[in-house]
């Protein structure tokens, strides 16, 4: 369990991080770049990822499309989910990325063969009611403090279902990841410099800087949930369950204690459904 813990804390740390990239006048493109020459330096290191392994998966037909929407969805969820902390806050962003799960399981039931039982069903209905107990809000807001959640929710979703595919055709996680890490880098980059040649953000070492922390941060999030799969071998669910309740707990008292964010009885209904309908829909 140690291990889940670690991965609960990095994985809200990273959304603290994204809360500060605006205060601290960080350019969230150039951080992003940044963070995954970071990330892809220690998958390569930490999870024996190698080039050719990374060449081989993207030539394979059955995991070519899902490495390069990968590389698209996961650079372009980390702008989401600066947005989403941003109009939103900590606590409905980190509840509507772990209830995308409810999109990853769909699909399980609809592509990939799995049987809707009742239970499974009754944990997909709790949340949608979560998600929009946690939309819910009692003073007019713009539209961007519902549809950045909404958008977080959608592509974690989507990043779920492609990791899905590249499981069931048997590629290694550690090689796919790093392939997945080297496309969005690539991407990222080019991003970073045309906007650097067009002077519309010059490179700056503080947003660089900030990359680097959040990097690692994200990298950390991924090695010790891993690590949390392999001690515990024959309970997957007991991790992912943990994983995802244990964010959506701690994102929740970050969020209200540590920045103060204004949440109604509703959405506090939704924290609490959000964590039940993890509970029902990770039970094996």
């Amino acid at each position: 369990m140690p291990y889940i813990l670690l991965a609960v804390a990095f994985s809200v740390a990273v959304s603290v991080l994204l809360k500060l990239a605006r205060r601290t006048n960080v350019d969230i493109v150039q951080a992003v770049a940044t963070n995954y020459v970071v990330a892809a330096a220690l998958a390569w290191w930490l999870l024996n990822a190698t080039p050719q392994a990374a060449e081989a998966a993207l030539q394979s037909d059955a995991t070519r499309g899902p490495l390069l929407l990968l590389g698209v969805f996961l650079p372009a969820i980390f702008l989401v989910l600066a947005s989403s902390v941003r109009s939103a806050g900590i606590v409905r962003t980190d509840v509507a990325q772990r209830l995308s799960l409810f999109l990853s399981l769909a699909a399980a039931f609809l592509f990939f063969g799995d049987t809707l039982v009742p239970l499974k069903a009754a944990g997909i209905a709790l949340a949608v009611v979560a998600l929009l107990c946690m939309l819910w809000r009692s003073e007019r807001v713009q539209r961007a403090g519902w549809l950045a959640p909404l958008a977080v929710f959608a592509g974690f979703g989507a990043i779920d279902i492609c990791f899905k595919l590249i499981a069931k055709a048997g590629a290694s996680f550690g090689n796919a990841l790093f392939a997945s890490f080297l496309i969005a880098m690539v991407l990222c980059w080019i991003a970073v410099i045309v906007r650097a040649a067009t002077r519309q953000a010059p490179l700056a070492l503080r947003s660089l800087g900030f990359g680097v922390v959040l990097g690692a941060a994200n990298f950390a999030n991924i090695l010790f949930y891993v690590r949390g799969h392999q001690a515990l071998p024959n309970n997957p669910a007991l991790v992912f369950a943990s994983m995802n309740v244990g964010v959506v707990v701690l994102g929740a008292l970050v969020g209200a204690i540590g920045f103060k964010e204004r949440l109604t009885p509703v959405n506090w209904l939704g924290v609490a459904l959000a964590i039940a309908a993890i509970m029902i829909m990770t039970n094996p």
